[in-house]
């Protein structure tokens, strides 16, 4: 296998049994993988990065911070087990996902919630405690509303309007965009009750690929989405979910099919797959890791968007994610715009918890609607010319294309060190609200036992 260094130390835990176990990163050749054995059930290898640019070099400092208000005053058992949010937490929260409901009116054989599953749905006065307590925890958060498919709920309006009220100020719907699509006027009556931007799973422009990812064809559905969404001026992000061999290929296309669909288009924002929820062929050596989607879109734009256009943040951990932006000039060009880097939170000197903070107006900023509220025949032709510095300045907030990628983690790759600096967190669906960092609320063992999914309501 060549030469193996071990380039660092951190803590994981056993795919088998989930308890806490050392862990190894060890580099051969330009791969790195984690390694970490477990008194009871064994050996683990997972690759977590391969080829360039290389491991050590994309790693940057981070500010730490501690939450406010932490649910609990000490660790006791120590990380992944006492979330919400315990004081060895490094990083105040950015992003809340709140999940509304389990329902669904898709079967996809990959989903990180194990929507369908059946279980109590939150209702309004639960909502309204969850607001005051997060306002609590540091608030107001970037919202957004997960599942399930929560457009199954009808009173997805009322949500937002009591967020609003609330003090919150942006709220995103995570949604596979079926109802928006087939319910002329919905995603509409969304918008005027206060929602900024919708997260719209997109995994490709082919009906094959949505066929092995989401159990049936969607393609033509998903722009009729797009459509519905551009007509009520609510800004859209592309969430492609990206497994190896089903649709890395398609990478360049979904990101040329973005750019076709500017301004109501605002981002793309990808997540190569995890293996949490519901899953089908693991097989832990199989790994799609944040350089080679790198690489793929610098190849499959043919240079338009290149890897020296894209850093990992400052608020999260930097293998955690990456992200640049683009400007799609009048002729079809693209301009690299790599000084505001990675979710607004590039700043290498900022005070502790500055950056999620950062980070939560960049994101509410750059994938909310880029079109002007009033606009008349004389101003629209000049918002597609770049002569002054207005026009230019214009021309910025409409045809900047934000691409990211956010790298989960699921119980055989787990790096607590990372885990720790997370600042995406989901409410624990209790009567007292905790705050628990994406991947440990959904951290999933080999048969299918979970940390915190489902724990509430003891159907897990």
């Amino acid at each position: 296998m060549g030469n193996q260094t071990c380039i660092g130390t951190t803590e994981s835990v056993c795919p088998v049994c989930l308890q806490r176990i050392p862990a190894c990163k060890v580099k051969t050749g330009d791969e790195v993988y984690l390694e970490k054995e477990c008194p009871d059930h064994g050996y683990f290898r997972t690759l977590i990065w391969r080829g360039a640019p290389d491991y050590e070099s994309w790693g940057r400092a981070h500010v730490q911070a501690t939450p406010v208000n932490p649910a609990h005053e000490e660790a006791e058992r120590g990380c992944p087990y006492d979330c919400g949010l315990c004081p060895d937490h490094r990083q105040h929260t950015c992003c809340v996902l709140m999940e509304v409901t389990s329902r669904c009116n898709l079967g996809c054989p990959v989903c990180f919630a194990s929507a369908g599953t059946p279980s109590k749905e939150p209702d309004l006065v639960q909502i309204k405690g969850w607001f005051d307590a997060m306002m609590e925890c540091g608030g107001p958060f970037n919202i957004q509303l997960s599942g399930g498919e929560p457009t199954m709920r009808d009173d997805l309006d009322e949500i937002i309007k009591l967020g609003r009220e609330k003090g919150f100020t942006f709220f995103q719907l995570n949604t596979n965009g079926i109802r928006i699509a087939e319910e002329p006027g919905y995603i509409r009556r969304l918008a005027e009750a206060g929602l900024n931007c919708v997260f719209l799973q997109f995994d490709g422009l082919s009906d094959e690929t949505y066929q092995k990812l989401r159990g049936r064809p969607l393609a033509e559905l998903k722009k009729k989405a797009i459509s519905e969404c551009e007509a009520a001026d609510i800004g859209v992000v592309l969430v492609p979910t990206l497994a190896a061999g089903v649709n890395t290929q398609e990478v360049g296309d979904i990101l040329q099919f973005a750019l076709d669909h500017m301004p109501v288009v605002r981002g793309v924002h990808f997540q190569p797959i995890s293996y949490f929820g519901r899953f089908e062929d693991m097989d832990a050596e199989i790994r799609y890791t944040l350089p080679d989607l790198l690489r793929d879109i610098e190849a499959q734009t043919e240079g338009r968007m290149k890897v020296s256009g894209f850093s990992p943040g400052n608020a999260e951990n930097a293998y955690c994610s990456f992200s640049g932006n683009f400007m799609k000039m009048q002729d079809g060009t693209i301009r690299s715009l790599n000084s505001e880097k990675s979710c607004g939170c590039g700043a290498e000197h900022v005070q502790p918890g500055a950056a999620s903070r950062k980070a939560q107006k960049f994101v509410a900023r750059r994938w909310s609607s880029g079109r002007p509220k009033v606009k008349s025949a004389d101003q629209k032709q000049s918002c597609c010319q770049t002569g002054s510095l207005d026009d230019f300045l214009e021309r910025i907030e409409q045809y900047t294309l934000a691409v990211s990628c956010m790298t989960f983690m699921d119980a055989w790759n787990l790096d607590l060190d990372r885990l720790r600096e997370c600042y995406i967190h989901m409410i624990s669906q209790k009567e007292k609200m905790d705050l628990v960092p994406f991947c440990a609320y959904n951290m999933t063992a080999a048969d299918g036992r979970t940390l915190y999914r489902g724990q509430e309501d003891g159907d897990t």
